[in-house]
């Protein structure tokens, strides 16, 4: 008889965000009659720019013809796009070789993904709260989690204490969640931390390009040593308008090694096994990302959500509620008002003003009390819900 992975058994029966969507549906059918304003899911609202659509269309017409044809490519990406990844990388003093850089389907794919390089034995540290793929996926492999506690004592920044003895540590900045995102000198500090325990800290970028602060670095390979334990992963979704698009990369150091293994060869190996890579099309799209046009247009759009957080978090302000998040990120992490808790806050939310945030219990223990809101959509329908909010709390 074939036996069943058990570890799923120790999961939620529900994603976090279905578990929202089943709700709002829900509420929807009962009161059509609702105009609705979702701020949950970190899902982008304005369209994928010129750049980088005239790009795809040309790929499209390539593809047409039999001289430009496009089957099979390297799973590890085409150059062209993995050479503007490094030109992006050197704008930030980050100096990486063409094959350290992996092209994907997406962060969130590979966050899972690069678990196939480590044994079920690792310790695994992860904050909490806590993007639910990171406790999920490593739950899926029976590893032991070990949890480091962000609350507003250490602004949601919590920095390693020298307890807790783990393997494999999570650090995403700036943080999804909270919006919290670490300093120089922090990330410097847990560098240090995992070259002295000789772990490996797997580093999620995925929303460096709303980083506004000088202090605040793109990449953990802007520090020194960081390239002997460290796996960065990065998206082209809320840079660029992809989460429907899907491309992402991981940059994986030939200085990573463990057990006199690299950890590059590894997932080299492992990609060209289980993955096919990501379509032309979508590669060539992405590589307009990176030109000056590209660049131009995308910082427009960063901008706007950047707005957008700025009206979120003047209502905030003008309601008293105390908050984190929403300068070097899209999201705004608010503290509950009158002590609720985080589901209740969102049912009276929902019910009351028709405005859907993420409730931060369904991050962690410590999300308790806290609720997550982004800036994924447009001025009009951000000022309309902090118009609601305010209503309902005054």
């Amino acid at each position: 008889m074939s036996r069943i992975n058990h570890n799923y058994d120790k999961l939620k029966p529900n994603y976090l965000f279905s578990d929202i969507a089943r709700k709002v549906k829900e509420y929807q059918a009962e009161h059509p009659e609702a105009s609705i304003i979702r701020m949950g899911i970190g899902d982008v609202t304005r369209p994928i720019c010129e750049a980088v659509t005239r790009a795809m269309s040309e790929a499209v017409l390539e593809q047409s013809r039999q001289e430009t044809f496009h089957g099979y490519g390297d799973e590890q990406g085409y150059a062209f796009l993995q050479d503007a990844l490094k030109n992006y990388y050197a704008s930030f003093g980050v100096e990486l070789e063409r094959d350290e850089i992996f092209v994907s389907d997406g962060a969130k794919s590979d966050l899972g993904n690069i678990l196939d390089l480590f044994d079920a034995s690792n310790t695994v540290l992860v904050p909490d709260p806590v993007y639910p793929v990171y406790a999920d996926t490593n739950v899926m492999d029976g590893r032991k989690i070990v949890y480091l506690q962000a609350n507003e004592e250490n602004e949601f920044l919590p920095m390693p204490d020298g307890t807790a003895e783990a393997d494999l540590i999570y650090i995403c900045s700036p943080n999804n969640p909270t919006g919290a995102a670490y300093t120089r000198a922090q990330l410097a500090d847990w560098v240090r931390f995992a070259r002295e325990h000789r772990a490996v800290i797997l580093f999620d970028a995925a929303y460096e390009s709303f980083i506004v602060d000088s202090d605040i670095p793109h990449s953990i390979f802007e520090l020194e040593g960081a390239k002997e334990c460290a796996i960065e992963f990065g998206s082209f979704s809320k840079m660029a308008g992809f989460t429907g698009t899907r491309c992402g990369y991981t940059v994986v150091p030939k200085a990573l090694v463990r057990e006199s293994m690299g950890l590059n060869g590894m997932w080299r190996r492992r990609q060209t096994t289980k993955f096919n890579g990501v379509a032309y099309v979508v590669q060539r799209g992405a590589a307009a990302v990176f030109t000056e046009e590209g660049q131009r247009q995308i910082r427009e759009g960063i901008a706007y959500y950047q707005e957008n957080a700025k009206i979120i978090t003047n209502a905030l302000e003008s309601c008293g509620i105390k908050y984190f998040g929403g300068r070097n990120s899209p999201y705004i992490w608010l503290k509950c008002p009158g002590g609720m808790r985080s589901w209740d806050f969102f049912d009276k939310l929902l019910t009351q003003a028709n405005v859907v945030g993420t409730p931060g219990e369904g991050f962690g223990k410590n999300g308790e009390g806290y609720f997550r809101l982004t800036s994924f959509s447009t001025h009009e329908l951000t000022a309309e819900a902090m118009t609601r909010l305010k209503s309902i709390l005054h």
